[in-house]
């Protein structure tokens, strides 16, 4: 198995629980998970390339981004295979160095051309069929977190004498 250097990932349903709420004007808040920032934090500071692949076109992703950096965001995504293909070919990077972590038929494309694919939990079952990681925790919940740190155990122990 190559060694994974980037991971890209849908948000809705991955970074949040899949919810959404609405304000009486119009806003929407959606629910972010420290451990998943962190997680993201140490993959960054690991190396690791993070991009974000939503089907949504909200400006919530773009601030979630910004908060922590993330440069490579592709919004309203309708197919997220090419654009992971587009994310590998602007990093430098083969296919197989990729995670994908995905929860929704959206995503399928995706998850089965990644060198890893990967969901939360609470994915749907037929996403859960198709990944080599489901994780123990659901969507917005420490899912990523969970990723994060077992692709970050596993490079620790591939550097191992």
């Amino acid at each position: 198995m190559h060694r994974i250097k980037a991971i890209a990932m849908d948000v809705d349903g991955v970074l949040t629980d899949g919810g959404v709420w609405w304000g009486p004007n119009g806003e929407e808040w959606k629910r972010f998970c420290f451990a998943d920032i962190m997680g993201l934090s140490l993959a960054r500071k690991s190396g690791m390339v993070i991009g974000l692949m939503s089907g949504e076109n909200s400006p919530l992703v773009d601030r979630f981004a910004s908060k922590l950096g993330i440069g490579d965001v592709d919004k309203d995504c309708k197919d997220k295979a090419s654009a992971l293909r587009a994310f590998s070919e602007r990093h430098g990077l083969g296919l197989q160095e990729i995670c994908f972590i995905g929860d929704d038929v959206n995503d399928l494309p995706a998850l089965n051309i990644a060198g890893l694919g990967a969901c939360p939990a609470d994915a749907r079952p037929s996403i859960r069929k198709h990944c080599q990681v489901v994780t123990k925790l659901p969507g917005g919940n420490g899912a990523v977190r969970e990723v994060v740190d077992m692709l970050l155990g596993s490079a620790k122990m591939a550097a191992k004498p």
